[in-house]
């Protein structure tokens, strides 16, 4: 599945991972992807409480790392390999949003292409 929007997010990553490289914390790379985005004039929102309901009670807790455009989740990670629980993760937040989208961003790839994965419902 190939899209504009994740195209752009996706240019984005690669640029702040080009001029970074991997071995930094989330939140470096969080905020210099949020830079990226501005500077692309891309609308974002970080650090999304976002709440899960199970049988009508609603739980908080939960945050998403960005939301690029209110159509797109991303999730970030900064880690020699991706955990198998970040897809888990990423399609419950797009569950609990009721989004279609979102990416899987793991900037401690060498290579970050290597480190993207798209998600969708």
């Amino acid at each position: 599945m190939s899209d504009e929007l994740t195209e752009k997010i996706i240019g984005a990553a690669i640029e702040v991972h080009n001029i970074l490289g991997p071995g930094l914390l989330e939140s470096i790379y969080e905020e210099a992807l949020c830079h990226e985005f501005t500077l692309r004039g891309l609308n974002f929102q970080r650090q999304i409480e976002c709440d899960i309901v199970y049988k009508g009670k609603t739980i908080k807790g939960q945050k998403l790392d960005l939301l690029v455009e209110n159509e797109v989740v991303i999730e970030l990670k900064s880690l020699s390999k991706l955990p198998e629980f970040a897809l888990a993760q990423a399609l419950s937040y797009l569950k609990a949003t009721n989004l279609k989208r979102g990416l899987i961003i793991n900037f401690g790839e060498k290579r970050l292409i290597d480190g993207v994965k798209r998600v969708s419902l």
